[in-house]
């Protein structure tokens, strides 16, 4: 090392590096700290191995990183005792952070921040700080103490220093803007757990405390900030259920205790540990993303893993972490790759097999959660070819008594009793059980089975189950009436003479809703059965619901609502509505305006659907007191 100080320009294009840094970082800033404490870190890493394959004979002392806020002074320091430098490795690492092309490489990376690799990451100090200085004495035998300062331009000062111990302190004179945002103590605790809770050496920011006196004051040992041994890098033979689950509340205070967990743990052909949740969703439509935190080698990079998981995982909650997921120069963006692509077929493959796992080995529990786990399991069906083949082996069904079925076996259960003329086997489903009550029923009365489909994605889902098992069709049981649903052998309907027909059409369409389209048709249901059956036609109603989710052709959520207007020409009151509308061919429109029975039994059929609102819903209401009235009053 020279004697003396010396000056000069850091190894870049002078018009760049600086620039870059605070332009291209800028909604970044507080990664200056983690950068800062992952050196920190590694150095300190590197003197454990220095020590354990004998390199280092002395005494390696008490090895942590410390960091150290003066609030008044505007100063941060970032301490650690690990390998220190020597004045040529200064040079080598901070003052040439990008060796001999640096120009090519900034060009290169100008529009990617450019933090964390590359010698870079101590750069990261000068998004927050007027100026930085480094006092660092290396752990070789003779070295000296060397400072390093810089203001956040070009020029540098480097010359000895008067260090007596091993190790790097970094300091940081906070700008005025940063001090405002990060020179307090509660903001960097709460960046140090954000970022460093999990790394591999202790953490140290501050001193534990005590209540004394009525007040918290410091006592003389450490406030060490971070977990060193964190579940995933323990062996699941150590571990016991409850640890899962203490480690989940840490991670996730607020959230109630996950569903299951997997524990993934693997080093060949690449290294992944980790622990992924499935969280218990309280309303389907409200789930969260983004709450797989990714760390490498126990540091913090980001929340954001859509590029390393399928999309249908990033429902689930927990930690991975690999030193093989590659980051571009900033650790926070993903590049995918080979290794990235293996790690996310692993995952999916591990996900699968623990979900199967529990489908065989504990049916029960499996079905008492289903109801949880529907939304990801259908999610995951319809967006992983893969996943969806191993799915349907574990996918379960629900009927509107609470009964589930796995998809083979409930096909064996409906085969003989609902398979159509044209040997299609019919599954029957409800959305809502209330609602479609009437349906529901008149199919239960036929022998029929119900599924209970209430899933937001279940549009889509029977679609994919139609393409996914053979001969198989999906109908709504408010889609038609109940004869209709499954026809076995031909039907004949009955046969109106186009006018009558024609004027039927006319009355219906005179005081039908205006803001729907309907298609009037007649047939025979049964006297006992409504006069007026409202219907909404399968096809349609499906592709509106996958319209609204995504999916679909989007014109179909434009079209306006298309209802089926079945009279049922075996029911008394229809059969007397269809008397008076011939005796009144000659003026339809005027009949219907004037009918209170057509009026009241329409209403009742839109009431029914949920389609009777506003003014409509109070004229019905006051005709039927009226009706009411009259009746008792005779």
């Amino acid at each position: 090392m020279a004697n003396k100080a010396q000056t000069g320009q850091i190894g870049v294009t002078t018009e760049n590096i600086f620039p870059v840094i605070k332009q291209f970082l800028y909604s970044d800033h507080e990664i200056f700290l983690r950068e800062l404490v992952a050196n920190a870190v590694d150095a300190t890493q590197k003197m454990k191995t220095l020590a354990s394959n004998g390199e280092f004979k002395g005494e390696l002392g008490d090895l942590k990183v410390s960091v150290e806020l003066d609030e008044k002074k505007k100063t941060l320091k970032i301490i650690d005792n690990g390998i220190g430098m020597t004045a040529e490795e200064v040079d080598k690492y901070i003052n040439q952070i990008a060796f001999s092309s640096a120009g090519e490489f900034l060009e290169k990376y100008k529009d990617q921040n450019i933090i964390g690799h590359f010698g870079l990451g101590f750069y990261s100090a000068f998004m927050v700080a007027k100026k930085v200085t480094i006092e660092t004495l290396s752990w070789k035998e003779g070295s000296e103490g060397v400072l390093w300062s810089c203001e956040g331009d070009p020029e540098f000062e480097m010359g000895p220093c008067k260090k007596n111990d091993r190790g790097t302190v970094v300091t940081l004179f906070l700008d005025d803007e940063s001090a405002n945002d990060y020179g307090t103590k509660g903001k960097i605790s709460q960046l140090l757990g954000k970022y460093c809770k999990f790394m591999p050496v202790p953490i140290v920011f501050g001193k534990e405390q005590e209540w004394k006196d009525k007040k918290y004051v410091d006592t003389d040992k450490d406030h060490v900030i971070n977990a060193i041994e964190p579940l995933w890098t323990r062996k699941p033979s150590e571990l016991k259920e409850e640890d899962y689950v203490k480690f989940y509340k840490d991670l996730y205070p607020m959230k109630e205790e996950p569903l299951f967990y997997i524990h993934l743990n693997v080093d060949y052909p690449f290294n992944l540990t980790g622990i992924l949740y499935f969280p218990k969703i309280k309303e389907r439509m409200a789930i969260e993303k983004n709450n797989i935190q990714l760390y490498c080698n126990q540091m913090f990079v980001t929340d954001h893993v859509e590029n390393i998981v399928p999309d249908f995982l990033t429902l689930l909650h927990g930690v991975i972490d690999s030193p093989d997921i590659p980051l571009n120069v900033s650790r926070s963006y993903l590049q995918a790759d080979e290794n990235v692509k293996k790690i996310s077929t692993y995952i999916t493959k591990k996900v699968a097999d623990r979900l199967e796992e529990i489908f065989k080995n504990e049916r029960s529990a499996w079905e008492s959660k289903w109801d949880n786990l529907k939304l990801f399991i259908e999610y995951g069906m319809l967006s992983d070819e893969k996943f969806c083949e191993r799915a349907l082996k574990f996918a379960l069904l629900k009927n509107t008594d609470g009964k589930f079925f796995a998809l083979e076996d409930y096909r064996k259960a409906i085969s003989d009793t609902q398979t159509d003329k044209d040997k299609k086997v019919v599954y029957l489903y409800a959305t809502d059980v209330d609602a479609q009550y009437p349906f529901i029923e008149a199919a239960k009365n036929k022998g029929y089975d119900v599924l209970l489909m209430d899933c937001e994605l279940d549009a889509h889902f029977v679609n994919l189950l139609e393409q996914k098992i053979g001969d198989t069709r999906f109908a709504r049981v408010d889609s038609d009436s109940v004869d209709n649903l499954i026809v076995k052998e031909e039907k004949v309907k009955p046969q109106m003479a186009d006018e009558d027909k024609k004027n039927m059409e006319t009355m219906f369409k005179a005081i039908l809703p205006k803001d729907n389209e309907y298609i009037i048709e007649a047939d025979n249901l049964g006297e006992d059965a409504a006069p007026i059956l409202i219907t909404r036609n399968e096809f349609m109603r499906r592709y509106r619901e996958m319209s609204a989710l995504g999916g679909g052709m989007n014109f179909y959520g434009e079209m306006p609502e298309s209802f089926n207007i079945t009279a049922n020409l075996q029911n008394p009151l229809m059969i007397k509505l269809i008397g008076d509308l011939k005796n009144n061919s000659d003026k339809v429109e005027e009949f219907a305006a004037g009918s209170d029975l057509l009026k009241q039994l329409t209403d009742l059929a839109l009431l029914s659907n949920g389609l009777l609102k506003g003014k409509a819903l109070s004229d019905f209401i006051a005709r039927t007191g009226k009706t009411l009235t009259d009746y008792y009053s005779k």
